[in-house]
């Protein structure tokens, strides 16, 4: 069964019960006002026809009637009308006899000045014998009698019941309270079903046909919710989940490009040292080394060849550690000011040689602690560095190492006076396998592994990397760590 049809179904029953309950009420009301059951099948009839006395009062009518026709003298004995009235004030009811324009007898019990002037004239065919009437702001139900008096005279006798204005007022507009509350059930039962159909039903229509497109594998859209129910966050939720899976498809899809990639770049880097110790070693084994020193030299860039390679593997396999985190960190506080001018030192070492000097500037006067991984922070700093020297061309090659504080972090910078990295080049050179050189000399450009490394190491001591470059002037490598004073002391 559907959520719509269980929505029609419950208005429906609500508006069945609604009318029930009206209807009965209604005829209580009615039972109320009329004083009787039997009463109420003549609620609706119009005045001329409604029985306005009860059933002593209609008794003491016929009495008066009977009387009027055998013997109308007797209806102007005071005493005898007065003992009738007195029947009659008993059930809430009193007497008026009227001859020709004159009321010879009006009850105390209903006194009204102007009760003569309102009585209805005279009608010897007596047409109408029972209706109501209003003398001032009194209602009265009443039945009367016509008659002639001996000396001819025009008689009438009336017995006479006041009501409650509400009574006809209510015969009146019951009829049409009764429609008009029908009437606003319905429309009120149509309303809220279609407010609940807009609020509840067409969300869910929405959902639904977002789920049939999720289906057919269509993520590329957004569901927006249009209120904060609980239907409203469920599609919160639904756009959420929506959002996620298509993260983790493109996700998906960008490893597979990746590994595409990698497998490419892989195999490049590992098919120009191949060929060339393919081309050496036929030489050796065609005789084309037919001399001691053309062997040594065939043997020594075969040797070269497969160093690369291993440093290839090599940097691959770590890179390949840091990228599924699956290389562990042995993190210790160190002061980076000291791990720096160690590192340092050790590069001006092994760069005097190429001619490139490397100072080191420490901007601080104090330790500069940290939490790190002693290995791994080296091997970033000296990727950082050999990178540097790698490119460098000008006659004065210069490296400088900077430590520095930047509020809650701590800097560690590389900068170098080579000839800078183009501007369309430097939002890619931390991904793997990126060279600025097209052709992918492994001579001036290294494995293209290098910055990829030195950035998850970053990440990994949950620090970051940024690259700042002018062409010409040079390039500054900035690592961002978290110093080890600010909360930082536990570690992963």
């Amino acid at each position: 069964m559907s959520i719509r049809f269980r929505l029609l179904a419950s208005f429906s029953t609500v508006f069945a019960v609604a009318v029930v309950l009206f209807t009965l009420i209604s005829y209580l009301l009615s039972v109320a006002i009329t004083g009787d059951m039997k009463s109420v099948s003549r609620f609706y009839k119009i005045h001329y026809s409604l029985h306005p006395l009860t059933d002593e009062e209609e008794t003491i009518f016929l009495d008066l009637k009977y009387m009027a026709k055998q013997d109308s003298e007797q209806l102007t004995d005071e005493a005898l009308l007065a003992q009738y009235d007195q029947q009659l004030k008993m059930v809430q009811a009193g007497l008026f006899v009227r001859r020709d324009d004159e009321l010879i007898y009006a009850s105390p019990s209903i006194g009204e000045p102007e009760m003569r002037s309102a009585l209805p004239a005279y009608d010897a065919a007596n047409l109408s014998i029972r209706s109501t009437l209003n003398v001032g702001n009194r209602f009265f139900s009443y039945a009367k009698f016509d008659f002639p008096y001996p000396d001819g005279s025009m008689g009438s006798l009336y017995v006479m019941k006041e009501r409650s204005p509400f009574a006809e007022l209510v015969r009146t507009l019951l009829p049409i309270l009764i429609a008009v509350l029908l009437a606003v059930i319905v429309l009120t039962g149509l309303l809220l079903y279609r407010y609940l159909t807009r609020t509840m039903i067409r969300p869910l229509e929405v959902l639904k046909r977002s789920a049939e497109q999720i289906k057919e594998g269509d993520l590329q859209f957004e569901l927006k919710p249009h209120s904060r129910d609980e239907i409203g966050q469920l599609s919160q939720t639904f756009e959420e989940m929506r959002r996620r899976l298509n993260e983790s498809i493109q996700l998906q899809l960008q490893y597979e490009e990746n590994r595409k990639s990698l497998i490419s770049g892989i195999s490049h880097d590992l098919k120009t040292p191949i060929t060339t110790i393919k081309g050496y070693v036929e030489g050796i084994r065609d005789g084309v080394a037919d001399s001691p020193a053309k062997l040594d030299k065939y043997v020594g860039t075969i040797y070269a060849k497969v160093n690369e390679m291993g440093r290839l593997v090599d940097e691959l396999l770590l890179y390949s550690k840091l990228d599924l985190r699956r290389e562990p960190y042995s993190f210790e506080r160190i002061d980076l000011a000291a791990f720096a001018r160690d590192a340092a030192e050790e590069a001006a070492l092994e760069l005097e040689g190429r001619g490139v000097t490397v100072d080191l500037n420490v901007m601080a006067n104090a330790p500069i602690p940290v939490l790190a991984d002693r290995s791994k922070l080296k091997r970033a700093l000296d990727n950082l560095i050999q990178n540097s020297a790698k490119f460098m061309s000008k006659p004065e090659k210069r490296i400088e190492v900077r430590v520095a504080i930047d509020g809650r972090h701590a800097l560690l910078e590389v900068t170098d006076n080579g000839p800078g990295i183009p501007a369309e080049s430097l939002p890619y050179i931390f991904e793997r396998f990126y060279r600025g050189d097209a052709s992918r000399n492994s001579g001036t450009g290294g494995s293209g592994l290098g910055l990829a490394i030195a950035k998850q190491i970053a990440e990994g001591h949950r620090g970051t990397i940024k690259a700042n470059s002018i062409a010409g002037e040079g390039t500054r490598m900035t690592i961002r760590l978290p110093l080890a004073d600010n909360g930082n002391e536990d570690t992963e």
